[in-house]
């Protein structure tokens, strides 16, 4: 049906190549690129078939993709690179004329700022040019967000209260390691907390406020208010929403040694010289933790990750909870990936057959929550991430 360019190698690649390579009524021809070619030649040989083709490309280098994209000539463009080239690969899209699909929101390299405005600004360019670019289909952002269309188009007149939940139960055998890209994770779980309520934003201190939440199949976990980057679109495209909050759970090992690294610099984004070089501690950092895409095989355990919501319906209080557990090992011996990384690349194959199937495809930019989300959560259904849905429960919130 399609032609599909990849870009990026890691995990979630990993993940997107793999699903998208048995479905070849929907993806004709994959090319998966990345800086590493020998990275994208292991998992085209893990899947075998002459599915997959791949490429070296320089996600930088604006005339080196926009030359890898004419040479290919794909449908849709995957972005499951770092969020700092995320414009890159946008002004390569429309420089092409292809459409594009990301899991994350773009980040400036020095400064840790979770915002839409970049990529919104993007909007007259991709509407006058005819192509699509879908923003944040992972799972959070991504499925959580379409959770909350779902929600509102079938179960209420009206939400006014979400909290979305992500739990993470597993156990990788590692002293720590970061479920993706260390620089982006440490930079994400370690700004300072920011929710919405009562039209406004209301910022806190990084893990100030927590709550023991209790998670299907799993228990009670603490869970930590972080401020994540799908409140920015959810509250602008769902106005009704009186307070929105995201919840993340960590071990207290986990904190410990996010302290230390703090403590001692090693979280920092600002470049430092060392023996005449220099270099920045996190991006040092990342070197020397374990690579995301090699926990896998030994991690045990699963994910949980959903929408909470409170609002009305016919004129009553309505609460309601949707969520997907997914299993490590499950994933492992699927993708030879683990959960996190399978929980976004999921989305994103979905996503992308969204859009070469017509269904999500209209020109600009749009969040994933401005489309319909029935078809999708259909295909969630298919494709290895069950949803589940409760209904007038306690949602251990106020």
């Amino acid at each position: 049906m399609g032609k599909v360019l990849i870009i990026g190698a890691g995990g979630v690649g990993t993940v997107v190549a793999h699903k998208m390579a048995g479905l070849p009524e929907v993806f004709s021809e994959i090319l998966l690129a990345s800086r590493t070619k020998s990275k994208c030649d292991a998992i085209a040989n893990q899947i075998g078939g002459n599915r997959v083709k791949t490429a070296q490309v320089d996600a930088d280098n604006v005339p080196e993709l926009v030359q890898l994209i004419r040479s290919f000539n794909p449908d849709l463009v995957v972005n499951v690179a770092l969020p700092y080239q995320d414009l890159t690969i946008m002004d390569a899209c429309l420089e092409t004329g292809v459409s594009y699909l990301d899991t994350a929101n773009y980040e400036p390299k020095d400064e840790a700022k979770f915002e839409y405005k970049w990529q919104w600004a993007y909007q007259e360019k991709f509407k006058e040019a005819g192509l699509t670019a879908i923003l944040g289909c992972g799972f959070d952002p991504g499925v959580t967000s379409i959770y909350t269309a779902y929600a509102a188009k079938h179960h209420f007149d009206e939400i006014q209260y979400l909290d979305i939940v992500d739990c993470n139960a597993g156990d990788h055998g590692k002293a720590f390691a970061t479920n993706f890209n260390p620089e982006i994770n440490i930079r994400e779980v370690t700004q300072k907390g920011k929710y919405w309520e009562n039209g406004q934003w209301v910022l806190t201190e990084p893990h100030e406020i927590h709550y023991p939440l209790t998670y299907p199949h799993i228990g009670e976990k603490e869970s930590y208010l972080i401020y994540h980057e799908e409140l920015e679109s959810l509250v602008k495209n769902f106005p009704s929403l009186k307070r929105a909050r995201f919840w993340m759970t960590f071990g207290q090992e986990y904190l410990t040694h996010l302290r230390v690294i703090q403590n001692i610099g090693m979280a920092s984004i600002k470049p430092i010289i060392y023996e005449g070089k220099e270099i920045v501690p996190i991006q040092f950092l990342k070197a020397v933790l374990p690579a995301p895409e090699q926990l896998g095989e030994n991690y045990t355990g699963e994910t949980s990750i959903g929408c909470r919501i409170r609002g009305l319906k016919d004129g009553k209080e309505k609460t309601y909870y949707v969520y997907n557990n997914c299993s490590h090992e499950a994933a492992y011996a699927e993708t030879g990936a683990q959960a996190v990384s399978y929980t976004t690349g999921v989305p994103a194959m979905i996503g992308a057959m969204m859009y070469l199937q017509g269904k999500w495809k209209k020109p600009g930019v749009f969040n994933v929550e401005e489309f319909n989300p029935d078809p999708f959560m259909n295909e969630l259904n298919l494709h290895g991430l069950p949803w589940w849905e409760l209904h007038d429960v306690n949602l251990e919130f106020d």
